[in-house]
């Protein structure tokens, strides 16, 4: 379990350059550029204790990296009742999102006195703002049966609700740290991002309170639908993610359902590839699913988010940081619990720059979030002062199907060899553990 630590405020441009400034104090000459030992960084795809496991033999090679991922203090009480679900759990990374994706979405469903999505999805946003503040989903159920509104606060979701465009208005974010071939807990620090005032303000529909006439017309029973990377790329967060939705299935049936019934889930992959997830969100909608919970990728639910709409069905993503996707067009039917990554960009520039390396390399998975998620750490980076002389992007395209041979990064090895680099973020999944195999092969020196 991740313990309690400190918070510490992110001055980010101010303490950049002070940073930056103490580094290059002092009389010591600098050591030789090829053999500085290069720092590796990750972010949420890859800072995960199954992350070591990808590297088999040199899982060692680990030992040293940090960097962050959305993550809140998660309280004992939640993690052992995760580990009821599942007793192999070793991360918790979207655990806390994707229960409160489920509880959300079955609070709406509720409140709507309905399972229609579109009705549902009028309720979501309204559910995380004003209304009576409840944190017990039994308790919760209990005031939308009575029609009243509410103010969920959750496990993820407990600082301020949605924006108006369905995604958290705050984010709270852990540095992690790699030590003994898996995070060290100890180590760990939790620093909040984002605005409260974003929070939406907009009322919801009246909500309807729990009668025999509004249950005889409700459609329920609720059919919730998974689609989580079982398989793929990013198959190291689904236990986690899969451990979350099902503890929040759980509890809620546990308090009497909703609508008076217990809320379905079938279950399904997303397989970290569009052509898996398109074949699963038509067989939910074949199946009656109501709301869809996933992707686990954000380029997966970009690529399946016009079927679900067409389809006139709720996508609601526990994992998705893409920022681009709080303009994507959606009509209203698209959610996510996790922060976008303009947040996590600040955070992860932070923990780079508190090194004080002078060369910088972002290497990234050609996608939206790869990609995405390195053009935010590039502009933190220049606010802090440090140019495009000083960062190099690197970018490679991940494989297109669970069966194709890994991603080769020899030459990318080499260009960080070659480029003198003092530190090396790493955005991407289980897929780019093989980069720190191909630096070792090149002999560039790991920090550890």
């Amino acid at each position: 379990m991740l313990g309690t630590r400190v918070p510490r405020a992110a001055a980010l441009a101010v303490t950049a350059a002070l940073l930056l400034a103490t580094s290059a104090c002092g009389t010591d000459e600098p050591e030789e550029a090829d053999t500085r030992p290069v720092r590796l960084y990750g972010s949420d795809g890859n800072m995960q204790n199954s992350f070591a496991a990808e590297l088999k033999d040199r899982a060692d090679l680990v030992d040293g990296m940090k960097g962050t991922t959305p993550l809140t203090r998660l309280p004992e009480s939640f993690t052992n009742r995760l580990r009821a679900v599942d007793p192999k759990l070793t991360d918790f990374l979207y655990a806390a999102e994707s229960y409160d994706a489920v509880v959300i979405s079955a609070l709406a469903a509720q409140l709507a006195g309905s399972t229609e999505p579109a009705a549902i999805a009028k309720q979501i946003v309204g559910v995380t703002n004003g209304g009576q503040r409840c944190e017990d989903v039994a308790k919760c159920l209990e005031l939308a049966r009575d029609g009243q509104d509410i103010e969920y606060r959750g496990v993820s979701l407990n600082r301020a609700g949605f924006t108006d465009t369905g995604e958290p208005a705050t984010a709270s974010y852990a540095t992690l740290h790699f030590d003994d071939q898996k995070i060290d807990d100890g180590k760990t620090e939790f620093v909040g991002a984002g605005d409260e005032s974003n929070a939406s303000t907009k009322a919801p529909p009246r909500a309807r309170k729990q009668t025999p006439a509004v249950l005889r017309d409700s459609g329920a029973p609720l059919v919730l639908g998974g689609l989580l990377p079982r398989t793929g790329d990013l198959a190291l967060a689904y236990p986690p993610l899969a451990a979350g939705s099902a503890l929040a299935l759980r509890e809620i049936n546990q308090a009497g359902g909703v609508l008076g019934e217990p809320i379905m889930w079938i279950d399904g992959d997303d397989g970290t590839n569009p052509t898996v997830a398109k074949a699963t969100v038509a067989s939910h909608v074949a199946e009656g699913v109501h709301v869809i919970i996933g992707a686990g990728a954000s380029g997966i639910s970009r690529e399946v988010l016009p079927d679900v709409v067409a389809a006139g069905r709720i996508l609601f993503s526990p994992s998705n940081t893409d920022a681009s996707l709080s303009k994507v067009d959606d009509q209203g039917l698209y959610f996510r619990t996790a922060p976008p990554d303009s947040l996590q960009g600040r955070a992860l520039a932070d923990v780079i720059l508190r090194d004080g390396p002078r060369r910088i390399v972002l290497l990234a998975r050609k996608d939206s979030y790869g990609e995405g998620l390195q053009g935010y750490v590039q502009a933190e980076l220049e606010r802090a002062g440090i140019g495009d002389d000083r960062v190099k992007l690197i970018t490679y395209q991940p494989p297109d199907s669970p069966e194709a041979p890994p991603v080769d990064f020899g030459s990318a090895a080499q260009e960080i060899r070659d480029y003198q680099a003092e530190a090396v973020l790493i955005i991407g999944f289980g897929e780019s553990a093989p980069l720190i195999r191909a630096l070792d092969d090149a002999g560039v020196r790991l920090h550890r």
